[in-house]
Parts: structure tokens; sequence; C-alpha cells
């Protein structure tokens, strides 16, 4: 038995009654496994009878013991019978112990999930989102494939801009050695940025075989405090010189990077491919407007527990980025000078955005009567698989119950997104370009005077209604307008 009691800020209150029978019943079972833990004088360890151990100890000896057994499912049937979502722990109180026969009562104090006022979420208005697939779009791209089948060849001149050097260098500071300033057949691109400022520009000029010292400062905000700011000097020597040469931009090159015999067969194949981004871009974007306008024209108090679960849910997906670069959270922290607290704070505005869309969709969901269907779920369990380059068989074999339930959440917000892109009203707005696809950076050198790069603290949240991913393999999901909401 128990009463809601609905409270300020998204919080309700369960009073809860466990019948006296029932919590005896509780207690017994605690006295068999807890027995052990008393000293009673005359009996051997776990062997005193209940009722002597509670005259030595008192009549809630085994309180604590037998509550932990009724809790849960009295709370859980509370809960059920209240219809409350509760998003964080209870906070419990004992209003009534459970002394001479009496029923034992306690409260649950919880933040819930609250509710939704939402105001209109079809026929918004948004931008019409048109992209032009320019001549020069194109040509990017072709510049990448040269890029991509290039080859270095040696040349015999002085270094100069653009070059690739191949060098040994040593670094001291007040002709003091430091720790990882030296290397031998170190490969830097001259002009590239990969080492402190001036060291590169002053490599221009040299011959092969040449020995120079190079005298630089190490920045202010250098990542290591025994050098930040420090005048130090780096004997080099020049071991080679290499120049990309580009292949010749005719049919040839076509048919080296492609299964087209001519240029311009592969010119208008990266053309349909930019048209063909170019949608998907615009139908994303637009996904985006919509959603953030129906999030804007919604009402609702965002509990701060689920900000913060939020921003758990950011450093996380950021520190697990960081570890595909190599680089742990407290290097980050090193790096940027950046901490815990201050980067929580950065993320607050981004996580409650990020959450209210997700109740907002949910909301949206919930009013339209959005269901999955077993036909949709499979589907979209079989669009997973094939990421994953297995047969759909094979990956339902490691699905669990929860995994199966995020499947379906998906489907309804895919649904649901649809409810509300389908029906908004697109107004002219001006073409864009669209975007060519950015040539491959050269590597960076990995030489001891360059400052580590980190990543940048702006990870993806995860699609509403639900935050937990299928464990059976982990999916490369693409972001729905759910979750570009809060950008």
């Amino acid at each position: 038995m128990a009463t809601l009691e609905k409270l300020e800020g998204s919080k309700a209150k369960l009073t809860i009654e466990v019948p006296a029978e029932q919590f005896e019943t509780a207690v017994q079972k605690a006295y068999y496994t807890a027995a052990k833990r008393f000293n009673v004088p005359g009996f051997r360890k776990g062997r005193a009878p209940r009722k002597v151990i509670e005259n030595i100890y008192g009549p809630l000896a085994f309180f604590d013991d037998a509550f932990d057994i009724v809790y849960p499912e009295a709370y859980d049937a509370a809960v059920k019978e209240s219809g409350i979502q509760p998003v964080d722990r209870a906070d419990v109180s004992i209003v009534e112990l459970p002394t001479e026969g009496k029923s034992l009562v306690f409260s649950a104090e919880v933040t819930v999930k609250p509710e939704v006022t939402l105001g209109q979420y079809k026929g918004i208005e948004v931008e019409k989102q048109a992209y032009n697939v320019t001549d020069d779009a194109v040509e990017a791209v072709i510049s990448r494939e040269r890029e991509n089948v290039a080859r270095m060849v040696d040349v015999e001149r002085p270094v100069a801009n653009g070059d690739t050097v191949n060098l040994d260098y040593s670094g001291s500071v007040g002709g003091v050695p430091f720790k990882g300033g030296a290397a031998e057949g170190q490969t830097l691109v001259i002009g590239s940025g990969s080492f402190i400022p001036g060291f590169e520009e002053q490599m221009i000029g040299l011959a092969i075989g040449e020995q120079k010292e190079l005298t630089v400062t190490f920045p202010a905000e250098y990542h290591s405090e025994e050098l930040a700011g420090k005048e130090a000097v780096f004997a080099v020597k020049v071991n080679g010189i290499q120049v990309k040469e580009l292949p010749e931009l005719d049919d040839e090159f076509a048919k080296d990077v492609s299964e087209f015999d001519t240029l311009e067969e592969l010119r208008a194949a990266k053309r349909k491919e930019l048209e063909e981004q170019a949608k998907k871009d615009a139908q994303i974007e637009k996904e985006n407007a919509v959603v953030r306008k129906v999030v804007e024209n919604a009402q609702v108090e965002v509990p701060e527990v689920m900000v913060e679960r939020q921003i758990d849910s950011l450093l996380q997906d950021m520190r697990y980025r960081l570890s595909m670069q190599g680089i742990s959270l407290e290097d980050y922290f090193k790096y940027t000078g950046a901490t815990l607290e201050t980067l929580r704070d950065n993320c607050r505005e981004d996580a409650k955005t990020r959450v209210k869309s997700q109740l907002v969709i949910e909301a949206v969901s919930k009013a339209e009567n959005i269901e999955a269907a077993e036909d949709e779920i499979s589907a979209k369990v079989a669009e997973y698989a094939e990421q994953f380059g297995g047969g759909t068989e094979d990956f339902l074999k490691n699905l669990t119950e929860d995994d199966k339930l995020y499947f379906s959440d998906q489907v309804r917000v895919d649904k649901t997104l649809a409810v509300m892109v389908d029906s908004a009203v697109e107004t002219a707005a001006k073409p864009k370009k669209a975007k060519a696809a950015k040539p491959k950076a050269e590597p960076e050198a990995e030489a001891a005077p360059k400052k580590a790069k980190a990543a940048k603290a702006e990870p993806e949240a995860e699609a509403a209604p639900k935050e937990k991913k299928p464990r059976a393999k982990k999916a490369a999901k693409e972001d729905t307008a759910a979750e570009k909401a809060g950008e």
C-alpha cells in the first residue's frame, strides 16, 4: 500500500506501508543470515536464538537487514502503482517502526521524469536547405585523390618550404640536454607547424649532410613546465630531402584510382557522390532545425540530476575519444589547463539542452501514440547488423532484452522525428555551396618540441529516449536530430 505526494522541482514522495506479517517474515530471514555477526555468551557463533539476541541487542537488531529484504519489492510495487518514473535513487526515511505488531511505514522521496507541456510540433516553419555542388567542390575531391597516390621523390637541392626532410636533432637548454629532445631519422614536413615556432623556418636553405644549430624559444604555455618559455638550442643534421610528385591529371590517372576509363567519367561520379551527400546533409539540417523549434516551443523543468547524468555521459564519450588518440583525460587537463570542474561547467548547457530534447521527443511520441512494430524493430536490427559486415542471425544471438528495448526505442525516435519533419513547412532560403571532403592532413612529426593535441570536448549524446547502447557490438550510429539539437 502506498500514497503519492507530488512535490516541487520534479520530485515525488511515496509513503509506503509494509504489513507487520510481511516484515516479520523478512526479520526471520534476516536472522538466519545475520545471526553469526552477534557474539552471545554461552552460544556458538550463529547458534544463539533470535529472542536471546534481540533481548541483548534490542528488538531492532535485525531491522536493517530485514528492511533491505522488503525494500526493493515494496518500492518497485509502489512506483508501478503510482505511475511515476524515477530518474534517481530515492531518499528513504522511516516514518513508523514495526514495533508491537505495527506495520512498517517508510517514505521515499525521489526525482521523477518531469511532465512536458508541448507547444506546436507539427507544421513547423524552417528554411529550405539547398546545396549547389560546384565545380570547385568536385575538383577538391579529385585533388585529394591525386594526393593519395602521389609519390615521394628524392631531390639534391637545399631545403625549401613544403619539402619532407629526414633529419637528426638533439636539443638542450642552457647546454643541458632535456628528456625527449633528441631523435634520429625524424621526418618533418617544412611549413607544417609540427615543431615549435622558428624551428622549421631555420631549416630552409640547409643542404643534405649539412649540420646547424637552431635557436628557438618554447611557447609560454608549453605543456612541460620545465621547458615552457625557455630558450633552447637544437643541433640538427639533414639526412635527406623529398618532394611530393603528383600524377598527371588525365585519363590514365582516372584508371589508376577508379574503375572509370576517363577523367570526365571520374568527375561525373564524384559529382554524383557529392550531390547524394548534399541531400543527406540537407535532410539532417532540416531535422535539426525542426527539433530545435519544437524544443523551444515546449515547456519542461529539467531535473538537475538528469543534467548531471548527461554530463557524465558526455565526459565518458570524451574520455573514450581521447583514448583512441592515445591521450588520457588527465593528459588533456595537463595540456589545456582545464579541470574536471570547468569541463563539467562547460558541458552543462549542452547537456541540459540534450536532456530537454530527449524529453520533448518522448512527449511527442506519447502524444502521437507511436509504437514500434515487430517488423520495424527487426529492420532496425538488420540495419545495425549490416554495419558490422555480419549476418543478422549472428547479431541477434548476442542481443539482450535491454538491447532489444534499445532498438525498439530507436524505432520510436525515428518515427517521431518523421511526424515532426514530414509535416514541416519549408520556406525559401539562399542556396549553400556543397562541402567538399577535406584532404588528408600530413602526419605530424613525433618530436619532443611539439605540443600534444587534444580532442575537442564536444562528444555526441545518445539518442532519446534511451541512453543504453546494445552490448553485443558497438555500432557507429548516425547522429539523429535529437542528438544534434544541443549543438
